[in-house]
């Protein structure tokens, strides 16, 4: 009978476990819920822009700025301060009821953003080979260039033929 309850419960939590958010996706969910507001991951908003933010603090302080930044800058915090100076003095708003777990998942998905975006730097793919709006002359076209020549030729010898068909008939008009 214990054997069945431990194995009851064994699989209860591993089925909790299975249905959880996985933290990346739980991340992009409170980042676009919360953060994207006021922040992009690559660009400056009303907020600085959140690629990199694990290299430039650690975990630690990033959960505290997130709980509250204005009591880190009342602290005296130097990154603080001068985060709050550079953003004209607007003041984050506090998120003491997110988790240090949550906050963590946001900065997973905030790593995982700053690099798919850093390869597509462009919203549209380049051409592997950038060609001009006209076909410039070259080996390749040159039968092209061969016809529209004898085209020309053609014309021009035409012009030519009518003007002489014009001067003959007038010799014939005038000898009668």
């Amino acid at each position: 009978m214990k054997m069945k309850h431990l194995l009851l419960t064994l699989v209860f939590f591993c089925g909790l476990h299975a249905f959880a958010a996985p933290p990346l996706e739980e991340g992009k969910v409170i980042f676009s819920s919360r953060c994207a507001g006021c922040h992009n991951v690559n660009k400056v908003l009303a907020g600085p822009a959140l690629a990199g933010v694990h290299e430039r603090r650690s975990i630690d302080w990033i959960v505290k700025f997130v709980h509250s930044s204005q009591t880190l800058i009342k602290s005296g915090d130097k990154d603080a301060v001068a985060l709050f100076e550079k953003f004209n003095k607007i003041p984050m708003p506090d998120h003491k009821d997110l988790s240090p777990d949550n906050i963590k998942s946001i900065v997973e998905y905030i790593k995982s953003e700053s690099k798919t975006n850093a390869s597509d730097a462009a919203p549209f793919k380049r051409p592997g080979k950038l060609r001009p709006a006209y076909t410039p002359l070259s080996v390749a076209n040159y039968g092209f260039f061969i016809v529209y020549l004898s085209v020309i030729a053609i014309l021009i010898a035409g012009l030519l033929l009518a003007v002489k068909i014009k001067d003959i008939e007038r010799n014939m008009s005038s000898e009668q």
